[in-house]
């Protein structure tokens, strides 16, 4: 017995071997040491409407890796954006406190001072550069003040360009996707095939629309070349300013004024008196402001319920009639066909998430959503606070809001129901929002090299195909050998 028993000890060993080389060998690797430290980024997204903070995180060590840098933690400014402060400039350095004091928090004290600190401002001040550039250098100038206080490596506040913006919002979802390039299990770097995605933001005052395209770029001021690990990306983006969701909102207010008296896309039900300084003070109204007018006012309006006449005052934002290329989204400006699968997000995201989650309507189609968008503009005031009193604020521009979003995706952008069906409205990637802001810092931070990365750890591919073989020859070997004791054990002895 105790023969039999050693003569399987060396298969039984040769097939252990074989398969524990094969667990080690496709079980991705993990370091065994402490963990790496981390690094820091801080990003201040100041838009039109409100500011964001936003604190990145990466291994200290791996600074080119992909798919590493992650969102840390993020506080809401309170108040208005700070293109709200023109009047105050030292109130919008002072708005940005408490944030900043949290960073210090969020942030360990032995790295606060290697930690970029990086203000972007959006369409809000660009705006405000429009009308008073004055204003705005005296905006950026006390928050730089307020934000060269804090033990941070500031790096500047400035204001984005609208290509900026759709190009590093671009940038942020490809990346956080890992559609630029993806460290594999075997230790070597691979491009996924999967290609990457379009990128649609609708902000306070602007709207941006980024993705690759393969086809002609007839107006050059809307394309940008890329080089993003070794891959050349030729993108086409455009922002309209003056689409952005407060923006629209505040043309539709006007127009309602001028042309109805009361106004379409409000529910029935609902009313408030509008101060006219509110409507007429944006340079997106510039063209709709009475020569003569008493901002001091309040001028009564109601709302109506009434899905078709919303319809016509959102149509008027768009201009269809001219277009001096082969092809145009609208306002004469040049677009390639929309192409490959988009994502959606800031109030994109907000919108149709109250259409999905709140109405409970489908929106998975252009149907849908339009159908979707016809249901909110027919709900009364009180059936809409019976749905959402937690949104009283909001509740009243959800229609005009969805509209809008309607409108622009299917006659602005041209997408149909074959290229809308790759269209995903989402607010983060895991745990990292979707914006421009992750972009800019990855840019400024050279965090994506222009070239391609060589191998950082595991077994050459040449070496781990070899051991691969072996490991699996041994675990044969062994079922060999275990198979021949088995038949020598059966057949009878011999005498």
């Amino acid at each position: 017995m105790a023969r039999k028993v050693l003569s399987l000890l060396p298969p039984l060993l040769l097939a252990a071997t074989g398969l524990l080389g094969l667990l080690l060998l496709c079980v991705p690797t993990r370091d065994v040491r402490e963990p790496p430290a981390l690094k820091y980024g801080i990003v201040l997204d100041a838009g039109s409407s409100h500011t964001s903070m936003f604190i990145y995180k990466w291994p200290a060590d791996k600074e080119n890796d992909t798919g590493i840098v992650g969102q840390h933690s993020s506080c809401d400014v309170h108040g208005g954006g700070i293109s709200s402060y023109a009047d105050n400039p030292p109130g919008a350095g002072q708005s940005l406190v408490e944030c900043l004091d949290q960073a210090l928090q969020d942030v360990p004290k032995e790295r606060h001072s290697g930690t970029p600190l990086y203000l972007g401002a959006t369409a809000g001040m660009r705006l405000l550069n429009l009308t008073s550039p004055e204003a705005s250098a005296n905006v950026l100038a006390a928050v730089t003040q307020t934000l060269t206080q804090y033990p941070f490596d500031f790096r500047g506040a400035r204001i984005l360009s609208g290509q900026d913006e759709g190009v590093f919002g671009w940038v942020t979802a490809n990346y956080l996707l890992e559609n630029f390039i993806k460290y594999g299990w075997v230790g070597r770097w691979f491009r996924p095939r999967k290609g990457t995605l379009g990128a649609m933001d609708l902000g306070g005052a602007s709207t941006q629309i980024t993705f690759e395209t393969a086809s002609p770029i007839e107006d050059p001021t809307s394309e940008v070349q890329l080089r993003l690990y070794g891959q050349l990306y030729r993108v086409y983006t455009h922002s309209f300013l003056c689409y952005g969701r407060d923006q629209v909102l505040r043309r539709l207010l006007a127009s309602a004024l001028q042309a109805h008296g009361f106004h379409p896309c409000w529910p029935r039900g609902y009313s408030t008196h509008v101060l006219l300084r509110d409507v007429y003070e944006s340079p997106c109204t510039a063209a709709q402001r009475p020569q003569t007018f008493n901002s001091s006012a309040r001028i009564s309006l109601s709302g109506r319920s009434d899905p078709a006449l919303c319809r016509g005052l959102i149509s008027q934002l768009f201009n269809f009639s001219s277009c001096r290329f082969s092809r145009c989204s609208f306002n004469g400006i040049f677009q390639p066909p929309v192409a490959g699968n988009f994502i959606a997000f800031s109030a994109f995201f907000y919108t149709v998430d109250f259409l999905r989650t709140v109405m409970r309507l489908p929106v998975a189609t252009l149907q849908q959503l339009e159908a979707a968008v016809v249901t909110i503009c027919n709900q009364t005031w009180s059936e809409l606070l019976a749905r959402a009193p937690g949104e009283r604020a909001r509740l009243p521009d959800y229609c005009a809001g969805a509209m809008f979003v309607q409108q622009l995706l299917s006659r602005g952008y041209r997408f149909d129901e074959r290229t809308f069906g790759g269209v995903t409205f989402q607010k983060k990637a895991g745990d990292t929002a979707v914006g421009w802001a992750l972009g800019y810092m990855l840019n400024l931070t050279n965090l994506i090299p222009a070239d391609p990365p060589g191998l950082r750890k595991g077994t050459d591919f040449s070496s781990w195909v070899v051991l691969l073989l072996l490991f699996a020859a041994m675990l044969l070997a062994a079922f060999v050998l275990l198979l021949r004791q088995a038949r020598s054990a059966k057949s009878p002895s011999v005498i």
